[in-house]
């Protein structure tokens, strides 16, 4: 790799525009001022790797050793340098002198005139849905010697980046499941999906990405006593300025409980691994990337249930992302995401079908939703959640992220990744029966999904003996032949579901014990064969056509 010729005086090099940091003005944003010149913050500088990732790596094709994707994966040590220059010369403080082993995040802290100064940025203070942020519109300019080796900079801007994808039921309380509605405990909604009963997850750690709420333990240990288990071990992780805070302002108190309470019903004996971080782009991406890379807790599977349209990102920060879960493939663990509770237009009103990112993440395995009923202990329809005023499943086409070589042979527009991948009970109105801050209620939305997945992921990882690891190529060549039951019927607005994937409920809802054995790392080996023969077969054919 070229070495960068070092450059004494970056205040006097050209500008150019950092690839992808476009933020779009807010037209929310009000009573707009400019901020402190004293103010302090910290910013990500996310730095190219040493070497990049092989397809083979970054598909899960093949894994790597954690010693390994270190040496030759981590932060470009000619970048690292750079940036720490630069930070120098405009009065920025290096936090821990660089990254975290395995990462790619240098930590700059500094003053909003030396951040201006440096990025060639215009910080303000700005007032979104009755609170208080600081924004940048427009793009950041870096020194021309920088061009290529940083990649993104994030934390200059404060505003919420995502929101959690639950959904309240509209009756308060515990509701009995039943063939006409009500919710369920996740342990009834583990049965009806056929998990394994007597197998637990005990030595398996499903780690959490919360921005923001919290859990208390009281709760926990009512609620699982309710359902006649251990309450699990449960671990709050800070990131960054990110705590557990249960009954903070942000009203996450429901998500949080929700993932912790279906994942560790379903995946019994796991331990469960929160990882709290303010809701930035910046935190997102710090929280992944510190779950992928916790060495101490070592998650096999990571939940996701936050996320936002695709068009709410900045380039820059969705490709930080996806590299971060680029990263988690590569070294062997699952992430799962939920994809969203306001249907085809992912809540953007400009009449376009849109999907929700990071579920849209080729590296992530994406969650949709379904109306589950029930009769005598058996599912008696399953159709897709779409609720008129209440919320619907997400799901469509990626226009970032093109079509992913195991979805080659899915309908749809040729270019865009299909989302989502697979699916689970996400109606609120047949939800969960979840415990929250002292109180009883029905939760759903995708945010349940992501969860269950996760939950289903580490008893898998249980029982097959090793980590599934990036499991797509393995399920789309299993298809719905027996891992899936195939939702046939229903829309999430735009776009409707159909026999095989469609962009409502992906392959389906989960038959436990096929899918196990679909993503036994030694039977992911032939789905691989047989996923890229068919996406041979799909070339060939379009290029026919």
């Amino acid at each position: 790799m070229a070495q960068p010729t070092l450059h004494p005086h970056f205040a006097t090099q050209g500008r150019t525009v950092l690839s992808g940091s476009e933020k779009r003005p807010d037209a929310r944003a009000s009573q707009k001022k400019p901020a402190s010149h004293d103010e302090r913050l910290t910013v990500s500088v996310i730095v190219r790797r040493k070497k990049p990732l092989s397809q083979e790596h970054s598909s899960g094709r093949a894994r790597i050793s954690r010693a390994r994707f270190n040496a030759d994966h981590a932060a470009d040590p000619a970048a690292v340098e750079l940036v720490q220059r630069f930070a120098r010369e405009f009065g920025l403080e290096v936090e821990n002198g660089g990254p975290a082993p395995g990462r790619r995040t240098v930590k700059l802290t500094g003053t909003v005139a030396n951040m201006q100064r440096a990025f060639g940025v215009t910080l303000s203070h700005a007032t979104i849905e009755g609170q208080t942020y600081r924004v940048r519109d427009g793009d950041i300019l870096v020194p021309s010697e920088l061009q290529g080796y940083v990649v993104a900079v994030l934390g200059l801007d404060n505003r919420p980046q995502a929101k959690p994808h639950f959904r309240v039921a509209a009756a308060t309380g515990f509701a009995s499941a039943r063939a006409t509605g009500g919710g369920f405990s996740p342990v009834e909604v583990g049965q009806l999906y056929q998990f394994p009963q007597g197998i637990t997850a005990a030595d398996q750690t499903i780690g959490i990405i919360e921005l923001g709420g919290g859990f208390r333990q009281n709760d926990l240990d009512t609620y699982f006593k309710s359902l006649g288990l251990e309450t699990p071990e449960v671990i709050a992780v800070p990131v960054g300025n990110g705590k557990n805070n249960p009954g903070g302002p942000n009203g996450a108190d429901g998500e949080v409980m929700l993932d912790i309470e279906v994942c560790a019903a379903v995946a019994t004996g796991a331990r469960i691994v929160v990882y709290f971080a303010p809701n930035t782009d910046q935190g997102f991406v710090d929280a992944i990337a510190q779950a992928v890379h916790d060495t101490e807790n070592k998650p096999s599977v990571i939940s996701i249930s936050w996320g936002s349209a695709e068009v709410n990102w900045t380039r820059q920060a969705m490709m930080a992302l996806d590299a971060a879960c680029q990263s988690a493939a590569a070294l062997g663990v699952t992430i799962t995401a939920a994809a969203g509770d306001d249907g085809s237009s992912d809540g953007v009103n400009d009449g376009k079908n849109h999907v929700d990112f990071p579920a849209s993440s080729p590296h992530v395995l994406a969650c949709g939703g379904t109306r589950l009923a029930a009769s005598d202990s058996t599912i008696s329809s399953e159709t897709v959640w779409n609720d008129p005023g209440g919320g619907a499943t997400g799901g469509g086409f990626s226009t970032v992220f093109p079509r992913p070589s195991w979805q080659a042979t899915i309908s749809g527009p040729p270019n865009g990744r299909g989302v989502p991948d697979v699916a689970g009970d996400a109606d609120p109105e047949t939800g969960y029966n979840i415990r929250v801050d002292g109180q009883d209620m029905t939760i759903g939305g995708t945010s349940a999904v992501a969860p269950l997945w996760a939950g289903l992921i580490a008893v898998a990882n249980q029982q097959n003996g090793k980590a599934a690891g990036f499991i797509q190529p393995a399920i789309y060549a299993a298809k719905n032949r027996t891992a899936f039951r195939d939702i046939v019927d229903g829309n999430n607005g735009k776009l409707r579901a159909g026999p095989g994937w469609d962009p409502c409920t992906g392959l389906g809802s989960p038959i436990v014990p096929s899918v196990i054995a679909a993503i036994k790392p030694g039977a992911i080996g032939a789905s691989l064969k047989i996923a890229a023969s068919r996406a041979k077969v799909a070339t060939r054919r379009g290029k026919r056509r």
